[in-house]
């Protein structure tokens, strides 16, 4: 399901737990926030992507370990052909990606954007990559509108997570 409201639906929030302690370990203490976004910094991102966000709000989790923050998390959707597209992105604290991954697809054709060896390419990058499809981003034959859906998504997140990094 898509995210609604204030809640997580059709098993959104544990699929991303599952993959956050996949990722951290068992011990990690993983705590999920509702940030709002302002107006100001939707229309500033928004203009800079040439995408809108989902909703005016994203979900956000921090991942801590060992009394100190090892990562955020950061869900949002896109929009794929006709359905969205879920999908989490982890930020270390300096802003660096270390993983992305779709939790949710919904389209019948392009899930292939779902596999760690398409994802991975997105490791390292920050707000100031370059997150062009065909050049420093692969495309994949089938999944056109959910390639460039979904980079630019992650572009999105990038660039706003130096501007809500204050407020976690």
């Amino acid at each position: 399901m898509v995210l609604w409201g204030s809640k997580l639906q059709g098993g959104i929030k544990e699929e991303v737990e599952k993959s956050l302690i996949n990722q951290f370990g068992d011990s990690a203490q993983l705590s999920m926030k509702k940030m709002m976004l302002t107006k100001e910094m939707r229309i500033q991102i928004e203009k800079k992507v040439h995408q809108r966000f989902f909703k005016d709000f994203i979900y956000v989790w921090a991942i801590e370990a060992n009394d100190s923050i090892k990562a955020y998390g950061l869900l949002d959707n896109v929009k794929g052909l006709s359905m969205p597209i879920t999908f989490l992105v982890i930020f270390d604290p300096s802003g660096l990606i270390l993983n992305t991954s779709v939790i949710k697809y919904r389209e019948p054709y392009g899930g292939e954007i779902s596999s760690p060896g398409w994802t991975t390419q997105f490791k390292g990058r920050n707000a100031t990559s370059n997150f062009a499809v065909g050049g420093e981003i692969d495309g994949i034959s089938g999944a056109t509108i959910s390639v460039y859906s979904m980079a630019t998504g992650v572009m999105k997140l990038s660039m706003l997570f130096p501007l809500i990094k204050a407020q976690l």
